[in-house]
């Protein structure tokens, strides 16, 4: 025994107060007779009930289709034939510019002569003569071309050649090479300006502004009185000039203007230096 109590722990005086709150409230409850017990809750009232229909749907009055309507057929409605095109109010879309081009390269030569002449005549006309479309270059010379130009030049040097009495071969190198590299060194000088327009346009405009200078070139070489020869020169020379203003002046800006003009009355003046000089 005396081993035994010396093993036990004493319990430390809050927890042994802890205890004996525990057992005096067991006691209380043990005495003060069995626990009150609530009423319970009066059940809830039923609800009314939502009638639900064995069928889906609902009915119909319309009554169903019979037989003999369900027999019967729709006739089929024909479609109207197409209108039968006409060839000859068709359009040439290879000719009007949309779609591509007929294909010249199985046409006869003399179709194709007569083509590249037809076009030499209507630019000559558009940049030469009096017209409506002198104010917009891009109308005048929209199909342009350089067999016209090349044919005027070619012309004029061989006028000049035939003019000449001596050195006539001299006098033909002469005259192209003025003639091709001024165009090229006139048209360089637009685009430098910050002339809007075409390289291979400005050749073609300038090789057809040759055209009165040829006929001055003409004239002068069948008539040998210098008089001639001056009033003739003074004439294709302005008509040569009248010829290149309005393209000119209109491709470069307002302020530049006879920085464009300039050159090209000097390489006119030239050529007309030459067609009177040569005896």
């Amino acid at each position: 025994m005396s081993n035994s109590h010396s093993d036990t722990v004493p319990l430390h005086a809050s927890s042994q107060s802890d205890i004996d709150e525990i057992e005096n409230l067991i006691n209380v409850s043990v005495q003060s007779g069995p626990a009150t017990v609530l009423p319970a809750r009066p059940p809830s009232p039923p609800r009314a009930s939502i009638p639900v229909s064995s069928t889906p749907f609902i009915q119909s009055n319309i009554p169903p289709p019979t037989s003999a309507s369900s027999n019967q057929k729709v006739p089929p409605v024909s479609a109207a034939p197409p209108p039968p095109i006409n060839n000859s109010t068709r359009p040439n879309i290879g000719v009007s510019g949309f779609g591509p081009s007929p294909n010249t390269l199985t046409e006869p030569v003399w179709d194709t002569v007569k083509r590249d002449l037809s076009r030499i005549v209507n630019n000559l006309k558009l940049v030469v003569f009096p017209n409506p479309y002198r104010e917009d270059p891009g109308k005048a010379l929209r199909d342009w071309d350089l067999w016209g130009p090349f044919f005027f030049i070619v012309f004029l040097g061989l006028t000049l050649s035939w003019s000449a009495s001596v050195k006539k071969s001299e006098v033909f190198a002469v005259a192209f090479a003025l003639l091709a590299a001024g165009a090229v060194i006139l048209t360089l000088n637009v685009l430098l300006l910050g002339g809007h327009i075409i390289f291979f346009q400005s050749l073609s405009l300038l090789g057809y502004c040759l055209f009165p200078l040829d006929i001055g070139a003409l004239i002068c070489m069948l008539k040998d009185n210098w008089v001639i020869k001056l009033v003739v020169v003074c004439v294709t020379l302005a008509w040569s000039s009248w010829a290149a203003y309005p393209f000119m002046s209109s491709a470069v800006n307002p302020r530049r203007k006879a920085l464009a003009l300039y050159p090209v009355f000097l390489m006119y003046v030239s050529v007309g230096f030459l067609i009177v000089a040569i005896d």
